[in-house]
């Protein structure tokens, strides 16, 4: 919702679009004041003020997205660490072919993989793992790691091999 207000020293007057009323009350604001309100689309949290009332509290997507992830195993987080790599591999192939892509899809990637990678930092310090021994141990979890293509690319392969199946149909 848009909200306009215009003020003197003694009045104020709120514009609010879609009413077509104005309201006037005692403001010590001078000039315009422009309020934008928007509706969230992420979960709401209930939170208990000290005064007994409930107030309604917007968690960021953000937050909601570290929710989901930390409701995954580590073994999850892993595995979509890798998943999200070969995309980003996969992207830099485009971008070098001069393919079409989404020049966001990067930043979102890496962001993505920098919170998973800080939940699992996190999980490593809650069980008491150090930072030479979380670095010893991520070595080797990159030397383990089975090299597969990822989803994207699993997917245009699999397209590919319906259209062929159609074609040797056609054809048969």
């Amino acid at each position: 919702m848009l909200s306009l207000s215009i003020t003197s020293p003694g009045t104020a007057a709120t514009f609010l679009r879609g009413a077509s009323s104005a309201t006037s009350t005692s403001s010590s604001f001078h000039g315009v004041r422009i309020r934008h309100e928007v509706s969230a689309r992420v979960p709401a949290a209930t939170v208990s003020s000290s005064s007994g009332k409930t107030m309604v509290v917007m968690m960021s997507k953000r937050e909601a997205e570290l929710k989901d992830i930390r409701g995954k195993t580590t073994e999850e987080l892993n595995e979509e660490v890798i998943d999200l790599k070969g995309e980003l591999f996969m992207l830099r192939l485009q971008k070098s072919a001069r393919n079409e892509f989404k020049s966001s899809d990067f930043r979102r990637m890496k962001k993505q993989v920098a919170r998973i990678l800080t939940v699992r930092r996190e999980r490593e310090i809650e069980e008491g793992i150090g930072k030479r021994l979380s670095r010893k141990l991520d070595r080797q979890w990159k030397k383990s790691i089975v090299v597969r293509p990822p989803p994207s690319l699993k997917k245009l392969q699999e397209e590919e091999a319906a259209e062929e199946a159609a074609e040797a149909a056609k054809s048969a």
